[in-house]
């Protein structure tokens, strides 16, 4: 292999690689905004059906520590670690632990949504969006 051949070939690779990372990100951005119009249609629905909103708190990330938040909105989960503000935006609700938390309380924000929550998770516990939104509206005042 000459010297020439050497370079087409790597200028091949990097072309291949870089075609590669965009089509990923132009179905990453496919993804988020799909996701983002789910959350915004079951905000809308669920002010629409008047589903009490509720003061969020956030977990810590070890999950030993509770945080208030100025948020409110709706849980997603029972776990309390996914809900939806009034005006459609996704929170993913875990906060690094600390005492300024304690003390005066998480501000997590905005995240985009997943399709599919739970996904590559280590119990292979996943639901899509979708689903996870529509139980949250058919459970009505009782998201438990």
């Amino acid at each position: 292999m000459g010297e020439d051949d050497g370079r087409e070939w790597r200028e091949r690779q990097r072309h291949a690689v870089r075609a590669h990372a965009e089509a990923q990100e132009r179905a990453r951005a496919a993804e988020q905004a799909e996701a983002a119009e789910l959350v915004a249609r079951f905000a809308a629905e669920a002010t629409r059906r008047g589903l009490p909103t509720t003061r969020l708190s956030a977990s810590s990330y070890d999950g030993r520590g509770r945080y208030r938040t100025r948020l409110t909105g709706w849980y997603l989960d029972r776990a309390r670690t996914r809900a939806v503000d009034p005006a459609g935006r996704f929170y993913l609700l875990l906060v690094p632990a600390g005492l300024r938390a304690r003390l005066f309380g998480a501000d997590p924000r905005p995240a985009p949504a997943p399709l599919v929550i739970g996904q590559g998770g280590r119990d292979g516990d996943s639901v899509p969006l979708r689903d996870l939104l529509d139980r949250r509206l058919a459970a009505g005042d009782d998201p438990d």
